[in-house]
């Protein structure tokens, strides 16, 4: 089940300033945490589906230098996003 076009133009529209701007770092990331989100739901009904926690290992390591990225090059905004979206504590 993807994320519909509805709820990613929301989610850009939301942390990359606008709909239409589908490659800020902000929006990818708070599009692969939704993205996450769903899958590890899925996973806890579906222990066995392999080639599915594969993909969300791979998706969480995009994030992941997706978020060293914007912390090396913005702080306040990586700050910003991470209390936002409730990742670190």
């Amino acid at each position: 089940m993807p994320i519909t076009k509805e709820r990613n133009e929301a989610i850009f529209a939301e942390y990359g300033g606008s709909a239409t701007n589908t490659g800020s770092i902000e929006g990818q990331v708070a599009q692969l945490t939704e993205r996450i989100a769903q899958i590890s739901t899925h996973l806890k009904s579906n222990k066995k589906d392999f080639s599915t926690h594969r993909g969300l290992m791979q998706m969480v390591g995009k994030r992941k230098s997706l978020l060293t990225y914007l912390q090396k090059h913005n702080l306040q905004g990586y700050r910003a996003l991470i209390e936002k979206l409730g990742l670190r504590k």
